[in-house]
């Protein structure tokens, strides 16, 4: 009762700035004003602050109030143990899979290519040159600019 009286009063009030405001030549403030102040005015007519305070007043509306409150605890708890462990769920899916698929490759192709194969998995690279030849990609460059 006493909440939906200091509704009221604050929509009139509001109303009452609204039209000094707008006696001012300043519309689009009054009109706003206007339609903050009709907002208690609303929620009254509504129910909902009467059911607010019902809810303001209730032991059992508290105790859920409560109930959410450890829900939330649980949930922010998981959260940081998860991020502990290494990332999002996801990043340790991927990391799963990178880690089973190296060890099924390697295992799998081992007994095909014999002992002292994995030299001949490297991609192909030009031979190094021996001695003094080493620096002649250099030199041609340094050649080229005149230096």
């Amino acid at each position: 009762m006493i909440a939906e009286t200091v509704c009221s009063a604050v929509a009139a009030a509001g109303l009452g700035i609204a039209a000094v405001t707008a006696y001012r030549k300043r519309f689009l403030a009054a009109t706003r004003i206007a339609a903050y102040s009709l907002v208690p005015l609303g929620l009254v007519m509504t129910g909902v602050v009467e059911w607010l305070a019902d809810t303001a007043f209730s032991p059992t509306a508290w105790a859920g109030f409560g109930v959410l409150g450890v829900a939330w605890v649980l949930f922010m708890t998981t959260r940081a143990v998860e991020r502990r462990r290494g990332g999002t769920r996801k990043e340790r899916k991927e990391a799963r899979a990178a880690a089973q698929r190296d060890a099924v490759a390697p295992a799998a192709s081992a007994p095909s290519l014999g002992a002292g194969s994995r030299q001949s998995t490297r991609p192909a690279t030009a031979p190094k040159a021996q001695g003094g030849d080493d620096f002649s990609d250099i030199e041609a460059i340094l050649k080229k600019h005149g230096i």
